[in-house]
Order: C-alpha cells, then sequence, then structure tokens
C-alpha cells in the first residue's frame, strides 16, 4: 500500500469517534489474535510430529548434524523443520507484540467472536 493511501487511512480513522475507534481495534486485535494463535498451533504440532519421528529435537540434530546416512526425506524434513521452526519464533513474537496492545485497557472479556 503506498504511503498516500495509509495517510489517507489514518486520517479517517482519527476522525472516526473514540468509541468506534476502540471497537475497530478490539476487532482488530481479537481477529489477530486468533489467527496467529491457530498457525502458532499448526507450527508447534508441526516441530512435535519431527520430534516424535527423529526422536529427537531440531537443536540436538543441528548440534550432532545429520547421519551420513540420511536420505532425501530427511533432508527434506530438516528443511521443513527449521521453516515450522523459524515460523514458530516469528508468530510467538507477534503475538507478544499484539498483547501488548490489548495490554492497554483493552478489556479481554469483551473481545468479539472473530466469526461475527
Amino acid at each position: 500500500m503506498s504511503t498516500d493511501i495509509m495517510t489517507e487511512i489514518e486520517k479517517d480513522f482519527l476522525s472516526l469517534p473514540r468509541e468506534e475507534r476502540e471497537i475497530i481495534i478490539r476487532h482488530g486485535v481479537a481477529f489477530r489474535l486468533s489467527g496467529l494463535r491457530k498457525r502458532l498451533f499448526l507450527a508447534e504440532s508441526k516441530i512435535r510430529d519431527f520430534e516424535e519421528k527423529y526422536k529427537s529435537t531440531l537443536d540436538q540434530l543441528d548440534m550432532k548434524g545429520l547421519p551420513n546416512g540420511a536420505g532425501y526425506e530427511m533432508h527434506e524434513d530438516y528443511i521443513m523443520w527449521h521453516h515450522w521452526q523459524t515460523m514458530s519464533r516469528k508468530v510467538k513474537q507477534d503475538i507478544e507484540s499484539i498483547q501488548k496492545i490489548a495490554q492497554y485497557g483493552l478489556d479481554q472479556g469483551e473481545l468479539p467472536d472473530v466469526g461475527e
């Protein structure tokens, strides 16, 4: 999105009554957190699947290295395992950042059902 469009959106948003802005922020926070929590669940599930399959954590595997006889599947899994680990860390950071916004007096009990 261009800077000019963002400036117009910000200007229009700030022209709304305070209550409307708060509702939009509450809905946005709830919607975003819901999506991020789903992504985190998926990433952590994938990581657990790899840990169970290889009876190791990714950190342990990184320290030891792939076995000499590792086949194509293990190499592919190793790449995907790193992807999901990176995704998990990033999503956790995003959740933490958004939760900071929610702490500014946005009542968690009033968060809307994002499916409405």
